[in-house]
């Protein structure tokens, strides 16, 4: 598979499209399509991984020390992680360019 020129970024985008294919997440960082991002207070994480349960895209992961890892490339900030969250660790904020 060849691989594609990169997408552009989600203000940069036409309303309503969107770039898709058959095998094509892997091109596509669907990261930049968002307006906020997840940020933890670690200090308050126990550890549980309901964030990495219920991310609708499987992007965050759980680190060797049992705290959450999110890659950003292909979260698209929906916010499901901060609403699980029973310990209020989880924080959307508005995205930075």
């Amino acid at each position: 598979m060849s691989r594609q020129s990169p997408t552009p970024k989600w203000r940069e985008l036409a309303i309503g499209m969107a770039i898709t294919e058959p095998g094509s997440s892997r091109y596509n960082r669907t990261g930049d399509w968002r307006s906020n991002r997840p940020v933890w207070k670690f200090e308050a994480c126990v550890r549980c991984g309901m964030c990495s349960i219920f991310c609708p895209e499987g992007c965050i992961g759980m680190q060797k020390d049992g705290l959450p890892l999110a890659n950003m490339e292909y979260c698209k900030g929906c916010g499901i992680c901060e609403a699980e969250c029973w310990t209020g660790c989880i924080a959307m904020e508005e995205e930075k360019e």
